[in-house]
């Protein structure tokens, strides 16, 4: 059984994917961390080196017991080590699905770049012509993870 909620892409801050132009992360944090998370074993390589950001409001996130839970990623000198959580999640559009991940840094460790509480940034395959202001439907296993209000 799953839980779903219709989201609307918006445009995030570029420093996942490295097209910010004032970011200190000119690779991509995604490009970056990359590396770390294969070492704890979860390789992101079946995915766009950026995130699509959602926006699920007025739903939130609320984590139960994500598939990976990464403390203390050391992955860069700019800042401390931060906290990730990884949900396996579906996302469907038309006739169309993909399985991805919602990638969640902890806001308690990640010092820049917060996203609002009802935004979850996603990790998934390339889906073509994607758009900001597109609908998109999020599927997520309730164990791993709730969608609140």
């Amino acid at each position: 059984m799953t839980q779903r909620a219709k989201g609307v892409v918006v445009a995030g801050h570029g420093v996942a994917s490295g097209r910010a132009g004032d970011s200190p992360f000119a690779a991509g944090t995604i490009e970056l961390q990359a590396p770390h998370f294969r070492a704890r074993g979860l390789d992101l390589a079946p995915f766009v080196m950026a995130t699509v950001n959602l926006d699920l409001a007025p739903h939130r996130l609320a984590l139960r017991q994500p598939r990976w839970t990464f403390v203390d990623v050391d992955w860069t000198d700019v800042h401390p080590p931060e906290t990730f959580s990884f949900v396996e999640c579906t996302v469907t559009r038309d006739d169309e699905q993909v399985d991805g991940l919602v990638y969640h840094p902890h806001p308690e460790t990640k010092p820049m770049h917060h996203q609002p509480s009802t935004v979850v940034e996603l990790l998934l395959p390339r889906l073509a012509a994607l758009a900001t202001g597109e609908e998109l439907w999020l599927h997520l296993d309730p164990r791993q993870a709730a969608l609140v209000t």
